[in-house]
């Protein structure tokens, strides 16, 4: 029964047939594309730890967006920085803000893609934590209530998902109850579940002007240590309503993913963040690594592990390779 009768080869031999025998099969509808979108016009500010990923006016960004959907690419994810931070983060709830103007714009230009929104306000607060500080310290229960407030003006902008990141308990249930009491009650949430307080979100960090001014995140963000207490923290927001739920980072928590994906019967997301971008891109600057291949191994990864949809910086960039590969 085995060796010289079972010889694995012998499928790995010919493409067409190792591509009929393939398990895990990539496509450009797989992925959320990240875009960070910021105030003015004709804007596009490189990002320098985030090579070929930019800060876009909304003018800008609905051409980008553009482009994506012509990919095969069918959602975007959006981060605002704004022109103005308060101690609150008001700016992330004004029906005026950047995200809110990229939304309108956005579902007026592009109908058909899907647009998706961080309800988070670190972005906007002048201290750069996720929730409203008092005497030093994060407050949980009256952070819920600009979450709601965030999420709301999202909802009224014209959003196809709410997608909270803040990590602040009981906030899936607060914000599905003001979306519902408003009428909302069909517009999904994607919920950070397992979001984990990682070392890869510095390159972010820099993108959205959010790194905290004192402290770190470890106070309400998960232990990269706790595997047991993402099945927890996944239940609870499903419990609460959450429509899909995700893992943040996705590759050094691939055993998070597949975990989840076992234990679970809402969809899987995973957020290929920033600094497993920028790993990659540095790598291949310096010619230690082939770009392209490791880019492409890294999602097939995360895909592998059982994610069903994968936000990353480099969906234009697979689509493309995904795309010519199609036509060959």
């Amino acid at each position: 029964m085995g060796f010289p009768r079972q010889r694995l080869r012998r499928l790995r031999q010919h493409q067409i047939l190792r591509e009929m025998v393939q398990e895990t099969n990539l496509t450009p509808s797989d992925f959320v594309y990240p875009l960070f979108v910021t105030f003015g016009k004709e804007r596009q500010e490189p990002i320098a730890s985030m090579p070929g990923q930019y800060r876009w006016s909304v003018d800008l960004l609905v051409k980008e967006a553009a482009e994506a959907k012509a990919l095969g690419i069918p959602s975007v994810i959006l981060f605002g920085i704004p022109e103005q931070k308060d101690e609150r983060g008001t700016s992330a709830y004004d029906k005026d803000g950047v995200v809110q103007q990229a939304v309108r714009a956005l579902k007026t230009q592009l109908p058909d893609l899907l647009v998706m929104t961080d309800v988070c306000i670190d972005e906007y607060t002048s201290h750069g934590h996720c929730g409203i500080v008092r005497d030093g310290r994060i407050v949980n229960d009256e952070t819920l209530d600009c979450l709601r407030l965030m999420a709301r003006s999202h909802a009224e902008a014209g959003v196809d998902l709410v997608a909270p990141s803040d990590m602040m308990d009981g906030r899936i249930g607060s914000i599905r109850d003001e979306l519902d009491q408003l009428g909302f009650q069909d517009l999904p949430i994607m919920a950070y579940s397992a979001k984990y307080a990682s070392s890869l979100y510095a390159p972010f960090r820099d993108a959205a002007l959010s790194s905290p001014s004192f402290g770190d995140r470890r106070s309400y963000q998960m232990d990269p240590a706790n595997a047991r207490e993402a099945i927890r923290e996944v239940q609870l927001d499903i419990d609460e309503g959450a429509d899909i739920v995700m893992v943040k980072p996705a590759s050094f928590y691939l055993d998070i993913v597949r975990v989840l994906g076992e234990a679970v019967t809402v969809p899987l997301a995973a957020y290929q963040v920033s600094g497993e971008y920028s790993m990659i891109k540095a790598g291949a600057q310096l010619g230690w690594i082939d770009e392209q291949n490791v880019m492409m191994e890294s999602l097939l990864s995360i895909k592998r592990a059982g994610a069903d949809m994968i936000l990353t910086y480099f969906a234009k960039d697979a689509a493309r390779l995904l795309n010519q590969h199609r036509l060959l």
